[in-house]
């Protein structure tokens, strides 16, 4: 998206082309259980064009804040729940009980630093995995995703992202070892599977433990210096 100053923006036509081509291409609709959403306008759309036919077999999509973009940019700020009923919840399809007033502030919770994303990231993966549902579709963003996955493999940090628009990846939540030992709460880990590494790229080696924390470390630094560089120049200009 080229206007970050666009507040909440909708799909462009290439991004409603884009999730139409979804609906044609992920092969799991017979087997989704739930739908669950960030609440931003744009992951809503694109979960309702490209699981269309999931909504129509009577799956409501569930908007979840704790699964909205990263950074504080008016294109990555949500609207206010009021505009959302007014444009997703009258016809039944979103579920919009979860997004509450204040989920749109970049502060505390929702705030734009890796501590807080972080945290909401490991929140968000403790309620997808306390769901009776066992397939789950989940529609976020690039760059919220690496913290929801804790695979920081390939993120290009000119976009953001390792993640193509409507890329979709299968995980798996894995037994913790490091959390149940020390008795802290369940980190609800996540891999991908076998079959999805294979479908987007071979088969690599997995990352070690060590090598995880690394990647992000210096991914996150990457962010940081990139952000710092563009106030830098907005401030001098």
């Amino acid at each position: 998206m080229k206007n970050h100053k666009m507040p909440d923006p909708s799909l462009t036509p290439l991004g409603e082309e884009q999730s139409g081509k979804l609906q044609k291409t992920f092969p799991h609709h017979d087997s989704v259980e739930l739908l669950v959403s960030s609440p931003i306008r744009r992951a809503l759309y694109t979960t309702l064009i490209g699981f269309e036919s999931d909504v129509q077999r009577g799956l409501k999509v569930i908007a979840l804040p704790d699964v909205q973009e990263t950074s504080d940019h008016p294109c990555d700020t949500g609207s206010n729940p009021d505009k959302l009923e007014e444009e997703f919840g009258k016809e039944g399809r979103v579920d919009l009980s979860l997004v509450h007033e204040g989920w749109n502030v970049k502060e505390g919770r929702y705030a734009p630093t890796p501590k807080a994303i972080e945290a909401r990231a490991r929140t968000a993966r403790q309620w997808l995995k306390k769901r009776p549902e066992k397939e789950i579709v989940l529609v976020s963003h690039g760059g919220f995703l690496h913290y929801l996955t804790q695979d920081w493999t390939f993120p290009n940090i000119f976009w953001g992202t390792g993640w193509a628009n409507t890329e979709f990846r299968s995980y798996r939540f894995v037994e913790d070892q490091e959390t149940q030992s020390s008795g802290d709460d369940d980190n609800a880990s996540l891999a991908e599977t076998d079959e999805s590494k294979r479908l987007r790229s071979g088969k690599e080696k997995p990352l070690t433990d060590t090598e995880k924390v690394e990647l992000l470390e210096s991914t996150q630094k990457a962010w940081e210096e990139k952000a710092k560089a563009k106030t830098d120049v907005s401030q001098g200009s």
